[in-house]
């Protein structure tokens, strides 16, 4: 066999493989001989064909068979020699039969990159550090006060945080328009649901009443033909109604399912609280360092491995709107849209497995373990069963070892880079847009 390689553009490769004649030769006959004792032709009792006829017969497409064979096998055995890692499978090019019976193909493909990682130390990480105060718990409690709100009817003008159920027409220069009209739209005034505009409308109206006003659609609604337009509304007040709060004591704490009273539920508050904490500063953490990798190392990325991300993240996202009840036509969205998304992807997971390979890190069983106790743990009594279903089954397991050894890449590289610690607020961390 021999075989020569050219470097194309970027991290293409063509390789060319010859293969003798002799070696297609002898595994034809080696087929040929295997399968006669069980050729059966007419004229001839079974097992006792002569083989000349049998090579007549059957060797033009045994010996295609065997092309077919040799070509793959070979192929295989030209990248070991040559020390090549194709990112992909190869497209056979210009395959040719030579002299003497052998054949000569190409082979199109592209390798992987070489990656160093470098510039670890260079790296700059702000850390979010925070912790739980008594003002955390009492601002959660009030929303979960907020969540049990009963709403009982008010004989009076509607307020600011009043539920008032309306029925609706409007109209854009006169004209109607599609979801323009309905019956029994709830508004909560202040609660933010309606176009800008639309809520403050409603403080001071009296049920029975009819309001008419005017109100501009967003620039940017989700609507694009009602967008930027004043619309006319004309609404038939039903309805309203009073939020009425429960009392933040024992029996509160109970609805929740605590025992042991108010004091127990805030315990549990905090617990769940601290968990969410530590999550998403890890999640922040991990987030810079992945950008960080990404913007010290660029990679020149095979083609194909970047396409083949791009059909991922197309399925994942069609899989997404099906999930959510979306009607998928399969035109809404195309691979090259992930473009950017999938070379940062493609590329993270080169310098996230070349670190692996360095560093010799591993998925400690234990800090699975714990990994898969951690997502267990947010659902409560269920707790034992999501453990066994994550054990109970490999690619499960799997997709939460690679979480564990990403967690390691992390902590290598925060061991490594320059990290400043910035002290924030709960708020700040896992709700940064409110705060």
């Amino acid at each position: 066999m021999q075989v020569s390689v050219e470097a194309t553009e970027g991290l293409g490769r063509r390789m060319t493989v010859s293969i003798p004649g002799d070696r297609i030769a002898t595994e034809v006959q080696k087929r040929l001989q295997n399968m006669a004792p069980k050729v059966k032709l007419s004229g001839f009792r079974p097992g006792k064909v002569p083989f000349k006829v049998i090579e007549k017969r059957f060797g033009p497409s045994v010996r295609q068979e065997v092309v077919g064979d040799v070509i793959s096998s070979t192929y295989y055995e030209a990248i070991q020699q040559e020390q090549l890692k194709p990112a992909g499978m190869p497209a056979i090019e210009n395959q040719e039969f030579k002299e003497n019976d052998g054949i000569e193909f190409t082979a199109v493909f592209e390798v992987y990159p070489e990656v160093e990682v470098k510039g670890i130390e260079q790296l700059k990480i702000e850390r979010p550090v925070g912790s739980i105060s008594d003002n955390d718990i009492d601002e959660m409690l009030e929303k979960l006060r907020k969540q049990r709100v009963n709403w009982v009817d008010a004989d009076r003008a509607a307020h600011d945080g009043d539920k008032v159920t309306v029925d609706y027409k409007a109209t854009i220069d006169g004209e109607s328009f599609e979801g323009g009209e309905g019956q029994g739209l709830s508004v909560t005034i202040g609660s933010g649901a309606m176009i800008p505009g639309f809520e403050e409308k409603m403080i001071g109206v009296q049920v029975g009443e009819n309001v008419e006003f005017d109100v501009p659609f967003p620039d940017k609604y989700m609507k694009e033909e009602l967008a930027g337009k004043m619309a006319h509304f004309v609404l038939d007040i039903k309805t309203i109604q009073a939020p009425e709060l429960p009392e933040i004591d024992d029996e509160f704490a109970k609805s929740f399912g605590i025992e042991g009273g108010l004091e127990a539920f805030r315990v549990d508050i905090r617990d769940n609280m601290q968990r969410e904490l530590d999550n998403a500063i890890n999640s922040k953490v991990k987030n810079q360092v992945m950008d960080a990798l990404y913007e010290a190392n660029p990679i020149e990325l095979p083609k194909v491995m970047i396409d083949e991300e791009n059909k991922r993240q197309l399925q994942h996202m069609q899989e997404q709107l099906k999930q959510s009840g979306q009607p998928v036509t399969g035109s809404e969205y195309q691979p090259e849209q992930f473009e950017a998304q999938s070379k940062r992807r493609v590329a993270l997971g080169l310098i996230l497995s070349e670190i692996v390979k360095a560093r010799e890190l591993t998925a400690d069983a234990d800090k699975v373990r714990q990994e898969v106790e951690s997502i267990a743990s947010a659902y409560g009594a269920e707790k034992d069963q999501v453990v066994k279903w994550y054990y109970g089954n490999r690619d499960r397991l799997t997709e939460v070892e690679s979480m564990v050894l990403e967690n390691e890449v992390v902590a290598w590289v925060l061991d490594q880079a320059q990290v400043t610690d910035n002290m924030m607020t709960f708020d700040q961390v896992v709700n940064p847009v409110k705060a």
